[in-house]
């Protein structure tokens, strides 16, 4: 029954996702045939076609690799300076038909070329007025910012039926004195993130010092102690000074002698920033505190995420590389590392299949991590760079300038961006990350990311 359950998160998690990959090509499609544009291929995934069929100019399929998905807009690149006029002829309607011929001048200017080539491969009679790269520079960045807006868009509204329904949950220290809910044996490095003790660890200045849970925290070095907060700072702030404790134990008062370590910890609860402070070793008895809200509370709360995945962007490389390292055994995977589709799915049907779960924290889970994909897919997306939706937004963007400038200034139009120009850049920026892609698949393999740690 285990595995049944398994299998049902797994399947639950990768046909959200290619669900969601589908309606990220119909934030494409819809707007680019609403502008008159010509879409002749509206596919989710890539490799052989499995299925397709032909529905008036476009073909809708799907392909044997649920990696992604695509739509063939037709024009998306201008014919550019190697194009000669002969190569623009008309056909027997009268239409402009423009055939281009390859350059052989160079690697990059042969891939240009070549692209070029494929591109207009495609335009046929009557096409010349719905070439994308005609069309207005408003109408581009809608038509490319309609996939990854519709991420973000489904992201948005898993999180507000979560944080409506649900709400969000975090576990703060009880009122009053604190009361030790569990106490270290040894100091762990932060970095190992890691909860067994090995040899060699130092015992922890609160096992030392025979604090144990269940004992309630009376003063520290002499101050009377009021909450957790108050404690937490008068520990970090005392470095690796003494440490005289009292508490409160089965209604007796005793008193605990130790020193505190300097330790790298967090300095706030997102742990992004570390610093060297005092570390005793205890944890409070905590309680659980929902927070609900509606669509603003949302919107902030995904604001929050917005800073924390621009961060995550930045770091990306940085992380994947763990990953490579850990495959080959060198370090051990990070818990926080990024993971591809595969370690969703591995975490979904984790999840599903958990004993102990309640059905409601299952749910939430899932619809968290589905969420979490499509807000991380729509955020990547919008990255300024070829072949990403958000390079093709840069440079209709740039044009919308250029153009601006232009009439501002009385000159000519400069005319539509050349985007095949930025192709060599878009095939270094595509092999990065097909080879982050097969990074992160290896590692969910080999070394994946568990909800058990």
């Amino acid at each position: 029954m285990t595995a049944l359950f398994y299998l049902l998160g797994v399947v639950i998690f990768v046909v959200a996702i290619l669900l969601s990959i589908g309606l990220h090509e119909l934030g494409h499609m819809i707007p680019a045939k609403k502008f008159g544009g010509k879409v002749t291929q509206y596919f989710i995934g890539f490799g052989p076609t499995v299925w397709s069929k032909q529905v008036g100019e476009t073909e809708y399929g799907v392909k044997a690799i649920p990696l992604g998905g695509y739509v063939k807009i037709v024009g998306m690149l201008p014919p550019g300076a190697e194009q000669l006029a002969d190569e623009v002829t008309v056909d027997e309607h009268g239409n402009q038909v423009v055939r281009v011929r390859k350059s052989n001048t160079g690697m990059f200017t042969q891939l240009i070329s070549d692209a070029r080539a494929a591109e207009w491969e495609l335009v046929g009679p009557g096409d010349s007025e719905r070439l994308f790269y005609k069309l207005s520079s408003w109408k581009k960045i809608v038509v490319m910012a309609g996939g990854p807006s519709v991420n973000i868009a489904i992201a948005f509204f898993i999180f507000w039926g979560i944080f409506g329904l649900y709400g969000e949950r975090s576990q703060e220290p009880d009122a009053g004195r604190p009361v030790i809910d569990s106490v270290s044996k040894c100091v762990i490095p932060y970095a190992e993130q890691r909860t067994d003790c090995q040899t060699g660890d130092p015992v922890a200045p609160a096992y030392q010092a025979g604090l144990r849970p269940g004992d309630e925290i009376l003063s520290f070095n002499g101050t009377a102690i009021t909450d957790w907060e108050q404690l937490r700072t008068l520990i970090r702030e005392n470095e690796d000074g003494e440490a005289v404790i009292g508490y409160e134990r089965d209604g007796a008062q005793l008193t605990g002698t130790t020193s505190t370590t300097v330790e790298t910890r967090p300095v706030d609860e997102t742990g992004e920033t570390l610093r060297e402070v005092g570390f005793l070793g205890v944890t409070p008895t905590t309680h659980v505190e929902v927070t609900t809200g509606g669509p603003l509370f949302t919107l902030d709360r995904m604001g929050d995420m917005t800073v924390e995945t621009v961060k995550a962007l930045g770091t990306l490389p940085v992380k994947v590389w763990g990953v490579a390292k850990a495959i080959v055994g060198v370090e051990e995977r990070a818990q926080d590392s990024p993971v591809s589709i595969v370690g969703g799915g591995r975490l979904a049907g984790e999840t599903v299949s958990h004993e102990t779960f309640p059905v409601v924290e299952k749910t939430v889970f899932l619809l968290s991590l589905i969420a979490g994909f499509n807000f991380f897919i729509g955020m990547f997306n919008f990255l300024p760079l070829l072949p990403l939706d958000g390079g093709h937004i840069a440079s209709a963007s740039w044009e919308a300038v250029r153009r601006g400038l232009a009439r501002l200034r009385g000159r000519p139009d400069p005319g539509y961006v050349d985007a095949a120009k930025l192709l060599p850049v878009a095939y270094v920026v595509a092999s990065a990350m097909m080879v982050m892609g097969v990074v992160l698949i290896v590692g969910d393999l080999v070394v994946p990311v568990s909800i058990y740690g």
